[in-house]
């Protein structure tokens, strides 16, 4: 944890103060910044306290005293809970805005930590409780450069297999022989574990025709489809190299077995395409000119181009999600559908741009890459982005 940084970024925000709080480890996020064991055994209430400036302050239970040893600041400790909302007061003293691991109304449920009743109990005693998701995305989101490297060998690996499988499923059509989604999914992640990438036991979407208008359809040996002549099909992989601190890569590709796809099937894909490029375009421009750029006006560029080809009402879920090393991250979200991330896009993250069109019991297209902004604020792109469906 670096203290001096934190609490510049604190008063950046204009906070006067950043309470962590935690009980039986449910807020991850205050246990990984703040630098602590994820495992240790926590059965107590605690609190950690960086004011704008000064000298943090801990509070803890008498009977598990030594939770928060590691972390400089000065210690208070409770028995009885009485006690407990006397040392909350004391350790915030005259401080007011007091930033929290919480999003107000739930917009952003990956920051939205804090249970309600602690919110209601700092309130009662006065505090302005105001949420801390920049400073969480500041200080959990932040890929530095051995993160970013992991994220782009990931990226071939990954890349390589999708090919591999896409072509695994023309040889079989090709051959007469029966495969199914089912049996590339595992075969993807069977080639996964060869090449040193984990999905944490998440596996791929492999969908045809209809499938993938679920747009987390997961097939099953009960559920699949085989393989023939005039499909559509749309593989959305996920992987990391299976190494501490290692960065996901995630991507949807999309594909026709046979030379000649529907023209509809041509069109959504086509649209999709050419929103995920108008995302990214919109980025780019953003930061060139030195412009601040949010999650929401991100989704809202992607999202008009799907509207103006008529497929607004088929665009089911947000642009896009951050990515770290989960593959749902905890930083800003390209999203102005399901919430509105209000967030920026900062030097250092990574994120999903993936348009979809979903007609229901007919077909789907998706098309995704992953977006990293740079240290120097450059917007790039790793591997290959699909121009045209693949031909099987």
């Amino acid at each position: 944890m670096d203290l001096q940084k934190i609490q510049q970024a604190i008063q950046a925000e204009g906070f006067d103060g950043w309470l962590l709080a935690n009980f039986h480890n449910r807020d991850h996020l205050a246990i990984k910044i703040l630098g602590l064991d994820p495992n240790k055994f926590c059965s107590r209430r605690w609190y950690y306290y960086i004011p704008a400036e000064g000298e943090p302050v801990k509070l803890v239970s008498m009977v598990e005293k030594t939770m928060l040893d590691s972390l400089p600041g000065k210690k208070l400790t409770y028995l009885a809970w009485k006690e407990l909302h006397s040392r909350l007061k004391e350790m915030l003293g005259n401080h007011q805005r007091i930033a929290m691991n919480y999003s107000p109304f739930n917009n952003i449920p990956y920051t939205s930590l804090v249970d309600g009743g602690t919110l209601e109990l700092l309130r009662s005693f006065g505090y302005e409780i105001l949420s801390a998701a920049n400073l969480i995305q500041q200080f959990e989101a932040i890929i530095d450069e051995n993160g970013y490297h992991s994220h782009v060998e990931a990226g071939k690996r990954v890349l390589k297999i999708k090919d591999e499988a896409f072509q695994r499923i023309s040889d079989a059509v090709r051959n007469g022989e029966k495969v199914t989604e089912y049996e590339i999914q595992q075969f993807i992640m069977k080639r996964f574990s060869e090449e040193g990438l984990t999905c944490e036991e998440h596996g791929p979407i492999v969908g045809i025709n209809d499938h993938p208008a679920d747009p987390h359809f997961e097939p099953t040996p009960e559920n699949s489809y085989t393989f023939a002549e005039g499909q559509s099909v749309l593989i959305d992989l996920w992987a990391k190299l299976d190494q501490p601190g290692s960065i996901y890569y995630d991507v949807t590709w999309c594909g026709y077995i046979g030379q000649n796809p529907p023209s509809e099937y041509v069109e959504i894909f086509n649209t999709v395409r050419d929103a995920r490029k108008a995302a990214v375009n919109f980025i780019r421009e953003k930061f060139e000119r030195g412009e601040p750029c949010y999650g929401w006006e991100v989704d809202d560029a992607c999202r008009n181009v799907v509207k103006a080809a008529g497929y607004g009402d088929y665009f089911i879920h947000r642009t896009g999600h951050s990515i770290g090393e989960n593959v749902h991250g905890n930083g800003v979200n390209i999203d102005n559908l399901e919430t509105k991330d209000e967030r920026l896009l900062v030097p250092g993250i990574c994120f999903s741009i993936e348009p979809g069109i979903y007609l229901e019991g007919k077909m789907a297209a998706r098309s995704e890459i992953n977006v990293f902004i740079t240290l120097n604020g450059e917007v790039v792109v790793a591997g290959d982005e699909q121009e045209d469906l693949i031909l099987m």
